[in-house]
């Protein structure tokens, strides 16, 4: 499969990441990509931009050494209901919204964010979540400290109109996720996606610049699961932007 984007980075803004939007474009030209979105985290994270922040993207040129840059941010999912840190009126200019959950356990970790509940719990967090018109992709819903019903997030993210991430940080040997069963839990995604033709996007959320566009392992997962190519949007930007509240009407 012939990926032309790359849905989900982080500058040093995130305050826990280390290059410049600069730097990933640069990266992601060098990777042969048509696009590249950057998804500073919302204001929960510790260390992580103000709100002004995104209220601000104007002064972005969205092209950039040949790579068309969609500037946005990685929500956090706060409660149950799946309320956002970040209220609508502030997201006025963001290209795309990505909701996560980030739990406040396991590894030494501290966020505030979200006190993970049971399966039922997570997964209104999640349907909850897609209901925001500031919401276009569901991010890392594999974590196993956060378990869900992915039949629901399947059916809701279909009918939402809203993508569900394929997270290659995720898989990383050194991330909690990753080492707590991400694997799995994305086979069992992916499994449920293609009963309900629920599309999904492959993101790196790259901290680094050199983590843009590493996707082999998504890869190996979705030969696995016979996954069909049409349901994974990285290989049409149209197709991508179709699915952007901002690109929409």
């Amino acid at each position: 499969m012939e990926f032309v984007l790359d849905s989900h980075s982080h500058t040093f803004m995130s305050g826990h990441a280390y290059n410049t939007v600069q730097e990933m474009a640069l990266a992601a030209r060098e990777l042969g990509l048509k696009a590249l979105a950057i998804t500073e985290h919302a204001p929960t994270i510790p260390g992580t931009c103000m709100p002004i922040y995104f209220t601000n993207f104007h002064v972005i040129d969205r092209f950039m050494y040949g790579i068309e840059l969609l500037m946005g941010v990685e929500l956090n999912i706060v409660d149950y209901q799946g309320g956002l840190d970040l209220p609508s009126a502030g997201l006025r200019k963001i290209d795309v919204g990505i909701a996560s959950i980030h739990p406040n356990v396991g590894n030494g970790e501290r966020y505030p964010a979200y006190v993970p509940g049971d399966v039922k719990e997570n997964t209104r967090a999640f349907l909850g979540a897609m209901e925001s018109p500031d919401v276009d992709i569901i991010g890392h819903p594999d974590d196993p400290r956060v378990p869900v019903d992915y039949e629901a997030l399947a059916r809701g993210a279909r009918d939402c109109h809203v993508l569900l991430e394929l997270n290659a940080s995720s898989l990383h040997p050194l991330n909690v996720r990753g080492k707590g069963g991400a694997a799995e839990n994305m086979k069992k995604m992916l499994d449920c996606c293609q009963r309900y033709g629920t599309h999904v996007v492959v993101s790196s959320d790259a901290h680094c610049a050199c983590a843009i566009g590493k996707f082999e392992k998504i890869e190996a997962i979705l030969a696995e699961a016979h996954f069909p190519e049409e349901l994974v949007v990285n290989r049409d930007l149209e197709l991508y932007k179709s699915f952007l509240h901002r690109f929409q009407g």
